[in-house]
């Protein structure tokens, strides 16, 4: 065990170009899919979490279902939509970065549409009555209430990257984990585990590791400004 931590920690330092390869693979594909979610799932959740609760409580419910949707299931789904006789088989997307982008877009919306309707809903009703009270349009109503609840949407695009980038399953089913073209850290670390390479797989479960440590700082740190704020 420690031979192959140590030689891990040679992997590293030495910046081998394979692993490089494959971390930069992971942050494009999670960064894009988290970024694709974040400019669906900040605006719907907005919406949402400005509704009554009795009026959207069904739709509500299925969101924080689909919260915890197993990637598994995820990505049956997307391979459905894009294998050769799905409803997008023709664009080739199958065993693509594309194909691992789409299936991780799928598990972080419902967490970016969810936490963000949290966020707005505790921080919304009080300015929004406010505002209309003011005579305030619609817009801006909207932007403050934005902007109030920005720690929590922050937070929620970040816990969105946190459940995508140590995903394996998914990405796996719809990207076939091929090797300098859809083969990100997670995959690699059961490929390079069942190989009995496990100095190299160690040395991409440290950099998962120091890669959730930092997106957990970050949360940690905005949900420390939001609570200074209220203070």
């Amino acid at each position: 065990m420690l031979l192959e931590f140590w030689d891990a920690i040679k992997l590293l330092s030495n910046l081998d170009s394979g692993l490089a390869e494959i971390v930069l693979l992971t942050i494009y594909v999670s960064g894009s899919a988290v970024l694709l979610a974040a400019l669906l799932g900040i605006p719907a959740g907005t919406w949402l979490g400005m509704q009554k609760q009795g009026k959207v409580k069904g739709l509500t419910r299925l969101v924080y279902t689909l919260m915890g949707l197993p990637p598994v299931v995820g990505g049956l789904i997307i391979y459905l939509l894009i294998r050769r006789q799905g409803l997008l088989g023709t664009f080739g997307f199958l065993y693509t970065p594309t194909a691992m982008i789409m299936a991780q877009f799928l598990l972080a919306t419902p967490i970016v549409i969810g936490m963000t309707s949290v966020a707005v809903r505790s921080k919304g009703k009080n300015i929004h009555e406010t505002l209309v009270s003011l005579g305030a349009r619609k817009g801006l109503i909207l932007r403050s209430i934005i902007w109030e609840a920005r720690y929590g949407i922050l937070g929620a695009v970040i816990a969105g990257f946190g459940r995508v980038v140590a995903e394996v399953g998914a990405v796996m089913m719809v990207g076939g984990n091929i090797e300098g073209k859809t083969r990100v850290m997670t995959t690699t670390i059961v490929l390079e585990t069942r190989k009995g390479n496990f100095d190299f797989a160690l040395a991409l479960g440290l950099i998962l590791l120091i890669v959730s440590f930092i997106f957990n700082v970050i949360l940690y740190q905005i949900q420390q400004g939001g609570a200074s704020d209220d203070e």
